[in-house]
């Protein structure tokens, strides 16, 4: 809730470009809806995790409704770098998000990538690949729109099947000051197909701005191979760090503190059961069995949670 972080304006906002010039692979949570939200994020920069997306937000919704601000947007002094993903097909809509944002976050993110028919069907998301002109009008808006120049602008984008295409469209938005290119490799059609890495190598050598990875990275060997394999200057990763938080920081799978981690960070932050139950099922997934997870799966109370933690783990 904005309301509540009006202080972090005061606060020295770290610049996430500095990441991608530190000569490190810069290791990203990605937007998650539902997910990525600030209780997920203090845990993952606990383990590793450089630089945090929000889940995406409409940017229409969020400048119209205060309502849509408070429930969409928290954050604190402690979750930085932060950027907000949003959702937008018009520019002068993502200039006034991110304004709003602007303040309390690092960078805004510009959604060409989610392939979900609502989304597509509204004009958002992956359908903007096949607009590089409204692409480039909306990242040089923001440009010219927002004082600070330290605040980033990036856009996060899936593949063409004519790869063409997508070079062209990167070359469009890089010449219009765009900080940055997340590349999904995947074509809007491919759900769970192998991810083309081949495609992310030949965007990052056709571009001077940095080229983050994004795409089956499950485990920080994964995350180096990409690295290897692409020539990335940094990789984003989603389902990996639901189901191993830790992963960054070289963990093969979810070590009890990070459990207790949560457990703590998760009750401070007031996180809403279900949110709450759901990101340890997801980090529970690997160290328990069948018969364990019948179990735990249905408990539906915060207090049956905890006592379940307690006696089976010592958590």
């Amino acid at each position: 809730m904005i309301g509540d972080i009006i202080e972090t304006k005061q606060c020295q906002l770290k610049d996430p470009m500095d990441l991608f010039h530190s000569g490190q692979v810069v290791k990203i949570c990605a937007p998650m809806v539902r997910y990525s939200k600030l209780a997920f994020r203090t845990l993952v920069r606990k383990y590793g995790c450089d630089l945090c997306y929000t889940p995406m937000i409409v940017a229409a919704d969020f400048v119209r409704s205060a309502k849509a601000r408070d429930s969409e947007f928290t954050t604190n002094k402690g979750d930085h770098p932060l950027i907000v993903q949003f959702a937008a097909k018009e520019a002068q809509i993502l200039c006034d998000a991110a304004r709003i944002v602007c303040p309390f976050a690092d960078g805004i993110d510009l959604n060409c990538g989610c392939p979900q028919r609502w989304a597509m069907a509204e004009g958002y998301g992956a359908c903007l690949i096949n607009k590089p002109e409204l692409v480039r009008d909306m990242v040089r808006h923001v440009r010219n729109q927002i004082d600070n120049p330290r605040f980033s602008v990036s856009i996060k984008i899936r593949i063409h099947e004519d790869l063409k295409r997508t070079v062209d469209l990167c070359q469009k938005a890089e010449a219009t000051g765009v900080s940055w290119i997340t590349v999904h490799g995947r074509s809007v059609e491919e759900r769970h197909q192998p991810v083309h890495y081949d495609a992310i190598k030949i965007i990052k050598q056709s571009m001077s701005i940095p080229i983050v990875a994004n795409g089956d990275i499950k485990t920080l060997k994964d995350a180096e191979n990409v690295h290897h394999w692409t020539g990335a200057d940094g990789v984003m990763v989603a389902r990996g760090l639901l189901a191993n938080p830790a992963m960054f920081a070289g963990y093969e799978e979810t070590p009890l503190k990070c459990i207790q981690d949560w457990v703590e960070i998760a009750l401070e932050h007031g996180t809403p059961f279900t949110c709450f139950h759901h990101h340890l099922m997801y980090m529970m997934e690997r160290i328990t069995s069948k018969q364990e997870k019948k179990v735990f799966n249905v408990l539906s109370s915060t207090s049956a949670v905890l006592d379940y933690l307690n006696n089976y783990y010592g958590v």
